[in-house]
């Protein structure tokens, strides 16, 4: 699926529930994850539909560092020498993409989410079980970042990893939260604001704590990594996200 102007500028490219998004500024662009390997077509489709190509990418910028947001990685890199950010706390991740931490058993949530079964399996499909590790990484700290497009505000939000990160797009009023604050968790198929379940957050107390720092940038646009955009005030989202019961 693609939609484009989800917020100003800012595009969204769907597949097997997960998200990427193309991030314009003029005649300027980045991608804000990598999605699975099976999104090169779909990404290049909007692009094109854009008047544009993959080879005029400035950034590949990573949320973290999870194999769902890698898969286009390596290739872009290897085939256009896209640039590549993400937090220095993930490159160990990325390097090596199906080792991370969690903090409950993986194994058990099909059995307890039966729902979840056919996203888990759709994202199998789309190549989530074959994902490069990549190196070679530019450094994303938090704070401005005006050398990319759309200058947004790196936000440093660990929990789901070490080093996840959003992006606040201020003037168009719009986090880019990656999996810090998604609508839809592929690990239990529950929807709405919350966080990803255990199976795939490295410290879920953080990951809650981190909430605040998304509700003070006071977006109105969450784009996450999962599920679908969410409009209205941030802070009722977190508030949201934290009554929910850890899973």
């Amino acid at each position: 699926m693609i939609r484009y102007h989800v917020a100003e500028g800012i595009h969204l490219v769907r597949h097997a529930n997960v998200n990427c998004y193309i991030v314009q500024d003029r005649d300027r662009f980045m991608v804000v994850d990598a999605g699975l390997p099976s999104m090169w077509d779909m990404l290049t489709k909007a692009l094109q539909g854009l008047g544009l190509g993959l080879e005029r990418a400035e950034a590949l910028v990573l949320t973290h560092a999870h194999f769902d947001h890698l898969g286009m990685a390596a290739r872009m890199q290897r085939e256009f020498g896209t640039p590549l950010w993400i937090h220095p706390q993930d490159t160990h991740i990325a390097e090596h993409p199906y080792r991370y931490a969690h903090e409950k058993a993986r194994w058990v949530y099909p059995l307890k989410y039966p729902r979840a079964i056919p996203i888990l399996a759709r994202m199998a499909f789309a190549g989530a079980m074959n994902v490069k590790g990549v190196t070679g990484f530019l450094s994303l700290a938090s704070g401005p970042a005006p050398s990319l497009p759309g200058s947004p505000t790196i936000i440093h939000v660990p929990g789901h990893t070490k080093g996840h990160c959003a992006l606040h797009f201020a003037e168009r009023n719009t986090v880019i939260a990656g999996d810090a604050l998604v609508t839809l968790d592929p690990y239990t198929a529950k929807t709405g604001p919350r966080i990803v379940a255990a199976a795939a957050t490295a410290d879920t107390a953080e990951a809650f704590r981190s909430l605040s720092l998304l509700a003070d940038t006071g977006a109105h646009t969450i784009l996450p990594g999962h599920g679908d955009p969410h409009q209205g005030n941030i802070a009722v989202a977190v508030a949201h996200a934290r009554s929910l019961p850890l899973l």
